[in-house]
């Protein structure tokens, strides 16, 4: 099963476990969030939206919150000298797509745990 969502003035087209970044969303690391604009719910029979599916929501737990690559705008007009030099990185997030909810469905999965670091033993301790 798929569904065609809509965030921040973008559609991604996304199935379960699915990973992506999306403008800046509210929302804490590790916690679920739902999005509510589904535009096509997809499967064995497709369901498609008029503008969106009523009772259709995706679940998503949000993994990070970051900046983006940096932009420079430079404009530049010869023989005048003037030159102007403007730059931005835009808020993103990252998100795992947890689960694709239709009827109004509540979500059933929680945050996936964190895994835990092994410690490595030191290199003298494994010599001997």
């Amino acid at each position: 099963m798929f569904a065609v969502i809509k965030t921040g003035g973008k559609q991604y087209r996304v199935v379960p476990d699915d990973v992506l970044e999306v403008g800046k969303i509210e929302g804490e690391v590790g916690s679920i969030v739902q999005l509510n604009e589904v535009l096509v719910l997809g499967g064995d029979t497709p369901v498609l939206g008029a503008p969106t599916v009523a009772g259709a929501s995706v679940a998503v737990e949000v993994l990070d919150h970051k900046r983006g690559p940096k932009v420079i705008a430079f404009k530049k007009r010869r023989r005048k000298n003037s030159r102007r030099k403007r730059g931005y990185r835009d808020e993103i997030t990252v998100l795992r797509i947890s689960e694709i909810l239709a009827d109004g469905a509540k979500p059933t999965k929680g945050p996936r745990p964190k895994k835990e670091k092994v410690a490595k033993a030191p290199a003298a301790e494994a010599a001997e």
